[in-house]
C-alpha cells in the first residue's frame, strides 16, 4: 500500500450500510489513506480488496481493543491525522423501564467510546502540534424525544464534551469539530429495531409499544438523506484547512435547530400531541 504523504484518517464504526462506511469511501475518494474499523472485519468485507483501506477490528468500549488498534496504526503509518468518532448504537424504550445494561451500552459506546479514542490519539497529535478530531453527534443531541432518552443524552453529552475539547486542544494545534447528522438513511434504525425485538415485554409502558417502535425507525422514513450525500458534504468540510467547530447536514436539521430554541412548554405540547395520535 502506497501511503507516503497521504492524510491518514481513522474512522470508527464502519460497518457496511452505515454513516461510517460512507465516510470511509468518501475520504478514500479524496486520496486519503483510510483506516476503517468496526467490531468485526466481516462487516466491512466489501472494502477488503481495495488498497485504499486498511481494515482493523476495534471495539470502542474496550480499552485494550482501542489501545491495540491505535498502536497498530501508529506502527504501520507513523501518525493519525484525522480521527472520526462515528461508532454508535441506538436503542429505544422508556427511561423508567429500559434495562440499565442497555443504557450503559449506549453511553459507553456513544460517549465514553469517543473519549477513549481521543485519549489514545491525542498524545501524538500534541507532539506533532497538529491533528483533527471529529465527533459524530446527532440532531438528537438537540432534539430530545420520548422513548429515545438514552441515545439523546449520549449525543448531548458528546456535543458538550466536544465544545470543551475544542478549547482545551486548540493551543496544541488540534482542531475539533462536532458533526450533527440529520435524518440520514443508514442501518441504525434496523439495528435499533432488532435490539428492541429481543427485549422483554414492557410492564409499565405496554400501551405505548407502537409509539416506541415508531421512534426506532423515525429518522429512516420518507426523505431521509442518503448516507453518501451526507458523507460527501461532511468530508469536504473536514478536509478544509480550518474546518468549522460545528457542522450539520441532512433531513430535519433546520427543524431540529428551530426546535432547540423553542420554549420548553411548547416542545412538550408538540410531543404530547404526537403521543396521543
Amino acid at each position: 500500500m502506497e501511503y507516503s504523504g497521504k492524510i491518514v484518517v481513522l474512522i470508527t464504526g464502519c460497518s457496511e450500510g452505515g454513516i461510517g462506511y460512507a465516510l470511509a469511501r468518501e475520504f478514500a475518494s479524496e486520496n486519503c489513506l483510510v483506516v476503517a474499523t468496526s467490531r468485526s472485519i466481516g462487516s466491512m468485507r466489501s472494502l477488503e480488496s481495495d488498497s485504499r483501506f486498511y481494515l482493523l477490528e476495534l471495539d470502542v468500549v474496550s480499552e485494550e481493543s482501542a489501545r491495540k488498534a491505535v498502536s497498530d496504526v501508529m506502527a504501520k503509518f507513523g501518525h493519525i491525522d484525522v480521527l472520526i468518532n462515528n461508532a454508535g448504537v441506538q436503542s429505544v424504550g422508556p427511561l423508567a423501564e429500559l434495562p440499565m445494561s442497555i443504557i450503559s451500552d449506549i453511553i459507553d459506546t456513544n460517549f465514553y467510546g469517543s473519549l477513549r479514542m481521543i485519549q489514545m490519539v491525542v498524545p501524538d497529535m500534541i507532539f506533532r502540534r497538529k491533528g483533527k478530531i471529529v465527533n459524530i453527534g446527532s440532531i438528537s443531541g438537540l432534539l430530545s424525544t420520548p422513548f429515545s432518552g438514552a441515545y439523546c443524552a449520549s449525543k448531548a453529552a458528546l456535543h458538550a464534551a466536544t465544545d470543551s475539547l475544542r478549547l482545551e486542544l486548540s493551543p496544541f494545534g488540534i482542531q475539533v469539530t462536532c458533526v450533527a447528522p440529520g435524518a440520514i438513511r443508514s442501518n441504525i434504525g434496523n439495528n435499533s429495531m432488532a435490539t428492541y425485538n429481543r427485549m422483554q415485554e414492557w410492564k409499565l409502558f405496554k400501551s405505548f409499544d407502537s409509539a416506541i417502535r415508531s421512534r426506532a425507525t423515525f429518522f429512516q422514513r420518507g426523505k431521509a438523506t442518503p448516507a453518501e450525500d451526507f458523507a460527501k458534504k461532511t468530508v469536504a468540510v473536514i478536509l478544509k484547512k480550518n474546518p468549522p467547530a460545528y457542522f450539520t447536514y441532512g433531513q430535519l436539521t433546520t427543524i431540529a435547530t428551530i426546535y432547540y430554541y423553542l420554549p420548553i412548554w411548547f416542545k412538550d405540547f408538540i410531543f404530547r400531541k404526537m403521543l396521543k395520535s
